[in-house]
């Protein structure tokens, strides 16, 4: 019986939105709860007989009636507003009860949503860093990469944005997709490995699929991906290009490198966010090369000899400072 009362004492004030939020969870649980159906109807019997009990027949009390639920209606506005105007208007208990049920669990999802804390991760120049998500998923970031994530998941999806480059390893779940945002495309899977490198400074951005299948949503097209495939698509023009790459994903894991007809600007970035070093391009000299190659674990001065020797683009290197020219 004195639980009763409690209950009612904290629907009291529910209804009129003066609650704590442990008072919240514990009535809204019982919402959830199929269980406790009649008492809710008892507790909102009650409710509303005191309701109708009070007599509102004198002009200041109907005028102060007034007032207090226009101030409470202007103070839940952001909220679920048909449900409380049906809460003041409702004369029959059993209204009351499906418009308390239908508001809570709203409510419910809505404060779970409010109470989610976003996590981020970075990278610096020449970093790189293994991550494991609420869901078991588990990234490796590479250099100067972003991730931000929920604590956990609770949708019917499972979201997180990347800026940069990640190998994914997702746990697979086909109840919660898994999404990666980035501001050039997203990528959804249900569970599989790839790489997503969408650097909002390069021309290229890439998926790379190891294996499982991915989906790729573009401004204005989707593809389907395959393990051992790869799609390269350049920002630039609009074009891309999809086919079947037998090599290993993702060789930056491992300090390599690798470049298949990659514009010479992405290719100095990379260069920099890898070794952490300054490129810059000689003034009045145009630079369209296209790169390609593989280097496994090689020094800077490696990579710019060898790159010199293909495209004949030839560097002046001062401490961190690399000058190309021509």
């Amino acid at each position: 019986m004195e639980e009763k009362e409690t209950d009612k004492s904290i629907l009291r004030r529910y209804l009129d939105d003066m609650y704590t939020r442990e008072e919240a969870h514990g009535l809204l649980s019982k919402l959830r709860n199929s269980a406790s159906d009649e008492m809710l109807g008892e507790l909102a019997d009650g409710v509303w007989e005191e309701a109708a009990a009070q007599d509102f027949t004198t002009g200041p009390e109907r005028e102060k009636y007034k007032e207090e639920a226009a101030r409470l209606l202007k103070r839940i506005e952001h909220k679920k507003r048909t449900w409380f105007h049906r809460i003041t208007k409702t004369v029959a208990a059993s209204v009351a009860v499906v418009c308390l049920i239908w508001g809570g669990l709203n409510l419910w999802n809505d404060m779970n949503r409010q109470q989610i804390v976003y996590l981020e991760a970075f990278t610096s120049y020449g970093e790189r860093k293994r991550i494991q998500l609420p869901d078991g998923t588990l990234l490796t970031l590479n250099s100067c990469s972003r991730i931000r994530y929920p604590e956990r998941f609770i949708d019917d999806e499972r979201r997180v944005e990347l800026e940069g480059e990640g190998y994914f390893q997702v746990y697979k779940n086909e109840r919660q997709p898994f999404i990666v945002n980035t501001s050039r495309l997203n990528v959804r899977v249900l569970g599989t490995r790839f790489d997503v490198k969408s650097y909002s400074s390069d021309e290229i951005v890439s998926v790379d699929v190891e294996s499982g299948k991915v989906q790729v949503d573009l401004p204005e097209a989707m593809m389907r991906l395959q393990a051992k495939e790869q799609v390269l698509i350049n920002t630039a023009s609009g074009e891309y290009s999809k086919r079947r790459e037998e090599r290993s994903v993702a060789v930056w894991r491992k300090g390599g490198l690798r470049f298949n007809s990659t514009p010479i600007r992405d290719v100095a970035k990379e260069l920099e966010r890898m070794y952490n070093c300054r490129i810059t391009f000689a003034d009045g000299q145009e630079f369209s090369n296209l790169i390609s190659g593989e280097h496994d674990n090689k020094s800077l001065e490696a990579v710019l000899q060898s790159m010199e020797y293909t495209s004949g683009i030839r560097y002046k290197k001062e401490g961190n400072n690399v000058l190309l020219f021509k």
